[in-house]
């Protein structure tokens, strides 16, 4: 199942749409599954949802809830224009919180994973809530390398040739989250601009990692 809702937020008086799909069949009432967040780059920003699904985990859960036969739920919400992740990331744990709640989900099951602005995301929400998520994947993303602090295992990527978002940006994060005990793992693609996502969804297992994480 594919919906597309809208989630309200009191405090920020805020509402974002966002894209849920669950896997055929599913019943919560008889079923705790994992969920993946996906959260999107600045190129997807707006109010009205059908930008959401242009590219990664909502592209392919969105054309196939079944996707890989993974059973899993995905949760993508839209940041609005001129809004970044890294200042919504509260209003995102919220919503997490809520679908948790509504679909039955497993919480020693759920992974977060983002591109470009998305990327930026990801690290942040580990940095807040370090202790939420059993698995993380952000790809061409960076943020506060002083304060990552998580156990939650990381695989991140980002092309060498990215004149967007530096690769330093990565190489920073994973190197100060391996430098705390933490565990990262950078792929690197030789060669690749901005767009280092489609290779680390579709030629790796990244998707499968993610469905199956447990903390």
């Amino acid at each position: 199942m594919r919906q597309l809702n809208t989630y309200y937020s009191k405090a920020l008086d805020l509402e974002i749409p966002y894209l849920i799909t669950t896997p055929t069949g599913f019943d919560p009432a008889r079923e705790s599954l994992p969920l993946i967040l996906f959260l999107h780059g600045a190129g997807e920003r707006g109010s009205d949802g059908r930008a959401i699904g242009v590219h990664g985990i909502p592209k392919y859960f969105g054309a196939d809830e079944d996707y890989l036969s993974q059973r899993v739920i995905t949760l993508s919400p839209q940041c609005p224009e001129g809004e970044v992740w890294i200042h919504l990331t509260r209003l995102v744990k919220a919503l997490l919180d809520e679908t948790i709640k509504k679909y039955n989900v497993d919480v020693d099951c759920i992974s977060v994973t983002g591109i470009s602005m998305g990327g930026f995301g990801t690290w942040d929400m580990l940095c807040t809530y370090p202790d939420t998520f059993a698995a993380a994947a952000p790809i061409c993303g960076g943020g506060m390398s002083w304060n990552i602090h998580t156990a939650t295992p990381v695989r991140a990527f980002h092309g060498d040739a990215d004149g967007a978002v530096p690769l330093n940006c990565s190489l920073d994060m994973v190197n100060s989250l391996n430098a705390r005990g933490g565990k990262a793992d950078l792929t690197i693609y030789h060669g690749c601009g901005h767009d280092s996502w489609t290779r680390a969804y579709e030629q790796t297992d990244l998707i499968a990692w993610l469905a199956r994480a447990r903390r």
